[in-house]
Parts: structure tokens; sequence; C-alpha cells
């Protein structure tokens, strides 16, 4: 995927709560770019993520939905002075 004209490949993974993670690496050397979502204290289903689109993530939900990874926010959770997006996740 491209993000701020970088490619990344994409990682999944879980969280220590059980929550679907989303990693982001460079391409070209597997280095660790970014973690595109975010452990909430609320249940989430099994196909849902939770998206971290704020701070030094803002913009990563835009190209996460044009890339295919996730599917559109079907609702919101408060956290603090943002809404984080929940999505359902389409890894292949």
């Amino acid at each position: 995927m491209k993000h701020k004209g970088k490619t990344l490949r994409v990682q999944y993974s879980k969280y220590g709560n059980g929550q679907n993670a989303i990693l982001l690496n460079y391409a070209s050397n597997g280095q660790s770019y970014a973690v595109a979502s975010v452990a909430l204290d609320e249940p989430l289903r099994p196909d849902e993520v939770a998206i971290k689109n704020y701070s030094e993530n803002e913009g990563i939900l835009k190209s996460l939905l044009k890339a295919g990874i996730i599917a559109t926010p079907h609702r919101f959770i408060s956290s603090g002075f943002v809404q984080i997006p929940i999505c359902k996740i389409q890894k292949p």
C-alpha cells in the first residue's frame, strides 16, 4: 500500500487483549513505519479494527481504505479528545 508517498507492507497481528492490530513496514527493507491501529478498552468484534487516524498517523484511514485493507468506518468510539474509527478488516 502507499501512504504519504511511501510504499508499505501490511502486517496483521493481535494486541494482548485479542483485538486486531495493523502494522505497517517499509516495503524496501521491512523496518517498522507505523502502527495503524489502536487497542481499546471497549470490546470489538473479531472482524473489526480500531484505526489510529490522529497525531503522527493522520491520514492513515484514507490510505488504508484506498488500499482495500479496511472497509469504511461503520461506527466511532470516543477516546479522550478523538473519535476512533471502527472498521471491518478486509485482509486477504
